[in-house]
């Protein structure tokens, strides 16, 4: 039994760490999934200037990790993981390095392989109203929500040309990943959520931005599309934390395609317990 674990938004809560650290070595699972927003905020970084929140992955996620390592020794599970919109991609470095010391495998747009599984991770979501911009880009064209601050605006940790921010976009970067691969065994690691499904709903009713109606729902088209059209076997999300309260529902079947969000607005880590061969019967456990 291939029993696997998907996470997401954590956000640098020692917390809800500790409990999917302890999680990890009670279920021993077969694979653990991480989508995106893993560090503390910059806030809260300039809130504690001399705490371990600034260097978090080093001096807390690497240590940490190696104690499960330790006590799970063959046992330990293959991790894969992505960085998220409110992750600095100055950070990277780092993630780099826990994958070098056997911790994880970093698969921002790229293929690995789990037995006779395709794991593909995609770390960017369509354009917020905030002003880190590591992780944003276009979704299908240049279009920007009202309210949202464009890519081509806010501010970057990491120099990336002009050109890339004004063109590239979220649809590109998937086709460009995939190419021509045959999915009907593949899992995408997102960060983003589908848009206008139960895992994109944000809580933005009656609100307006120069007298413009808000869409209640902030997932990438980009990806709504490619689950529709390339039917992957499993997709994990993140990102909206309220989605799930304010629709009921963690999880939607997208014609063939599962779809899982994890994020959580409530102080429990939510996580999603699942068997590879039967994501049908996965179950949402609050901790």
């Amino acid at each position: 039994m291939r029993n696997c674990i998907f996470v997401s938004d954590l956000h640098g809560h020692i917390d809800r760490y500790e409990k999917l650290f302890n999680a990890i070595i009670k279920e021993k699972p077969f694979a653990v999934f991480i989508g995106g927003d893993i560090t503390p905020s910059y806030l809260l970084k300039r809130k504690h200037p001399d705490s371990i929140y600034q260097n978090f992955i080093p001096e807390y996620l690497l240590k940490e990790f190696q104690k499960v390592q330790d006590v799970l020794k063959n046992s330990y599970p293959q991790i894969f993981i992505i960085l998220g919109n409110d992750d600095a991609r100055a950070e990277e470095d780092d993630i780099f390095e826990l994958e070098k010391r056997g911790i994880w495998y970093y698969i921002h747009n790229k293929k690995v392989t789990l037995d006779e599984y395709k794991i593909f991770g995609y770390s960017n979501v369509p354009p917020t109203p905030f002003l880190l911009k590591d992780w944003e880009k276009y979704d299908v064209s240049r279009f920007t929500d009202p309210g949202c601050i464009p890519p081509t605006e806010g501010f970057r940790t990491v120099k990336v040309p002009e050109k890339d921010i004004e063109l590239s976009t979220i649809k590109n970067d998937l086709e460009n990943l995939t190419g021509n691969e045959d999915l009907l065994k593949s899992i995408f690691l997102f960060h983003s959520p589908p848009y206008d499904t139960h895992l994109d709903r944000a809580a933005l009713d009656g609100k307006t931005f120069d007298h413009v109606p808000l869409d209640v729902y902030i997932g990438s088209i980009a990806i709504k599309n490619f689950i529709l059209e390339r039917q992957p076997y499993i997709t994990f999300h993140g990102h909206v934390h309220e989605s799930t309260r304010l629709t009921g529902h963690w999880f939607q079947k997208i014609n063939n395609t599962f779809s899982f969000q994890a994020a959580h607005d409530g102080k429990e880590l939510s996580m999603v317990s699942f068997n590879l061969e039967k994501p049908e019967n996965a179950v949402r456990i609050l901790i």
